[in-house]
């Protein structure tokens, strides 16, 4: 305990991935003195977003002392990366940057005066580093930025396929109405709502691969609270695998692109009742493809009559993977019912690029139809504000099930759609949806506003992720992990 210690911590690539990152390194050096954390942060030539952040953090006064950044060189997509599978070019991202990491451990491992290396925490996409980290004798802890339900379900399933006790062309089946019995939650969980990673021949592979890796670390950090996912974190008491649960750690309050106070729409909000406005915003990556789904969401904000704040943003060029942009002011007007944005334009806004931590913490908002990424459902929670599910890709299916169905802090909009498989969500049943977030005194939004204060809680010295987070530094620094 008496000897001050050094993580590396190594976050997958993306704003998405590196906030989170720095805000859980934020906690740890708080919490003791003895701490030293460097990132090794993974640049894209693409991504302008991340040289930019990290300099704005470097050159305020208050960045600290004990946090260190180091950007390794950015490194080129495979030269075939457009015909290859997207879990292809993001493992072929992290592979290709090993010697990066060797190089830049070796250089930290050789000045004098820098504290011992103690461990590698790596993101969940980052655990090829995990060799890295045995190269040099040390522990690796994973980062799972997603919540203990889900990771319950990776490593469950992947037990299964691995005994060969379940045929894994059953994930397939999507419409067949299949269940299954998943620890990690209390109701059979239907295949409708499984991760689309398991339901795509290539995208299952990679999360065979990641499990398998993830499987050789010595615990996972989750971004979760025990009061939130109480049956999800008891589940894991009777398994091999040591979990932190430490959250919520809030990504969102660490986005410096912020809107202005004086602002078009926070001005606006703050000419609203409390709890009056709905925000419908579906994360940095979302979108819609089809322009008439576009126009459905538009029929039923107006025919709803509710106030809202609406982020909407334009799809990438097919077969990009870069992320969504904002429409221009003419594209809108193509996409809308005619006259759609006149008779709204005192009962809401719509927006493009949304700081959705800043909106969803004013107190106008009073509901939020979202994407259930696991960060957005952490941040609604946090701020008090009920979710109505409408999940697009990757585990959040799984999430929305989760809100609605077992944790009732959400109500359906859509549980199963997918981006680019699912049919048109109709006006009627999105306006059904809107009015049912909204009402005031309904028991999801009294649970919404008890759990909000139980994450305060949770954060709080004596609180559980307070108490957890503790207990991981002090694995750290006595080598038990």
């Amino acid at each position: 305990m008496n000897t001050d210690s050094q993580l590396v911590l190594v976050p997958s690539p993306g704003m998405g991935h590196l906030v989170p990152a720095v805000e859980f390194a934020k906690l740890l050096i708080d919490r003791h003195h003895r701490l030293t954390i460097t990132l090794l942060i993974i640049t894209q030539p693409s991504d302008p977003t991340v040289g930019a952040y990290t300099l704005s953090l470097t050159s305020s006064l208050s960045f600290p002392k004990r946090l260190h950044f180091v950007l390794l060189p950015p490194l080129p997509d495979p030269t075939n990366s457009h015909s290859l599978h997207p879990s292809a070019v993001l493992d072929s991202r992290i592979q290709d940057q090993k010697p990066n990491v060797r190089d830049a451990v070796s250089k930290l491992k050789s000045d004098p005066y820098s504290p011992r290396l103690a461990g590698f925490i790596v993101d969940v996409f980052c655990t090829a580093m995990i060799d890295v980290a045995t190269e040099f004798g040390v522990p690796t802890i994973v980062f799972f930025t997603s919540g203990a339900a889900f990771l319950r379900f990776k490593l469950h399933t992947h037990t299964l396929w691995e005994q060969e006790k379940v045929d894994t062309t059953a994930f397939d089946l999507v419409d067949s109405g299949s269940e299954f019995a998943i620890p990690s939650f209390v109701n059979r969980v239907p295949v409708s709502v499984f991760p689309g990673i398991s339901l795509d021949r290539q995208w299952k592979l990679f999360f065979f691969n990641h499990t398998s890796r993830m499987k050789k670390a010595k615990g996972i950090i989750v971004n979760t609270f025990e009061e939130l996912e109480s049956h999800a974190v008891r589940s894991f008491s009777k398994s091999d695998f040591t979990i932190y649960p430490v959250g919520p750690i809030l990504s969102g309050r660490g986005d410096k692109r912020t809107v202005p106070k004086g602002s078009d729409v926070m001005q606006w909000l703050d000419d609203q009742p409390p709890s009056s406005v709905l925000f419908l915003c579906f994360g940095s990556r979302g979108c819609f493809e089809e322009e008439d789904q576009v126009t459905e969401i538009a029929r039923a904000l107006e025919t709803s009559g509710v106030p809202f704040v609406w982020s909407l943003r334009k799809p990438p060029p097919e077969g990009s993977m870069e992320p969504p942009s904002d429409y221009s002011e003419l594209e809108q007007l193509s996409l809308f019912p005619e006259g759609f944005l006149e008779r709204t334009c005192e009962n809401g806004r719509v927006i493009g690029w949304a700081p959705q931590a800043q909106i969803l913490a004013h107190r106008a908002i009073g509901g939020f139809v979202s994407h259930c990424g696991w960060n957005s459902i952490l941040e609604s929670v946090y701020y008090g504000v009920p979710i109505a599910t409408w999940p697009l890709a990757a585990e959040q299916q799984l999430n929305a099930f989760q809100l609605v169905r077992e944790l009732k802090l959400g109500v359906e909009i859509c549980l199963d759609y997918r981006r680019g498989w699912s049919s048109v969500v109709s006006a009627g049943r999105i306006e059904k949806g809107i009015k049912e977030v909204m009402q005031k005194e309904s028991e999801v939004r009294k649970k919404v506003k008890l759990m909000s204060e139980m994450s305060k809680r949770a954060l709080m010295e004596g609180g559980s992720s307070y108490s957890c987070l503790g207990r991981f530094i002090d694995d750290v620094l006595n080598n038990r992990i």
